[in-house]
């Protein structure tokens, strides 16, 4: 087997390979990372997951599961390494919205009052540094978030 080394300049990717002549063509990365993700096989890429891996790894498990590690997975890839810091209550964190029910007002709803009340309405593990990606999150990967989020029946 023979070893063939190529360097790939930075911030672009192999378009192309002629095993014959050896000739390399590439081609620029996109830079920002909405055009990176739009897929869930390219978050899987994003972090050299193979797809027959994951769902090996996701086999027995329910489907709001699998939907949960496919939104950490997707969390990561868009934010890009960025971690909340729980810490700094300057730092805002973002996540997807929904709104869910009918006309009518039946579905998820929520309302209370506390003089000393906290909550969190967002695993950390989903968050997003910016508005926009949690925005993007919610709407390209709208399908995930329902599988996690409710139930079918």
């Amino acid at each position: 087997m023979n070893t063939l080394k190529i360097n790939i300049p930075e911030g672009f990717k192999i378009k192309q390979f002629d095993e014959k002549t050896g000739e390399v063509s590439f081609e620029p990365i996109p830079k920002d990372i909405k055009e990176r993700i739009q897929t869930f096989p390219n978050v899987l890429n994003y972090h050299n997951i193979i797809a027959r891996d994951f769902a090996q790894q996701c086999d027995e498990l329910a489907p709001d599961e699998v939907a949960y590690r496919k939104l950490k997975l997707i969390a990561q890839a868009l934010n890009e390494g960025w971690t909340p810091d729980w810490t700094d209550s300057n730092e805002y964190k973002y996540y997807p919205w929904f709104e869910m029910g009918s006309a009518s007002g039946v579905g998820f709803s929520y309302d209370g009052y506390d003089h000393w009340y906290s909550i969190s309405c967002v695993g950390s593990r989903l968050c997003f540094k910016s508005r926009e990606l949690a925005e993007y999150a919610g709407k390209q990967f709208e399908d995930i978030y329902k599988e996690f989020l409710t139930i079918k029946q």
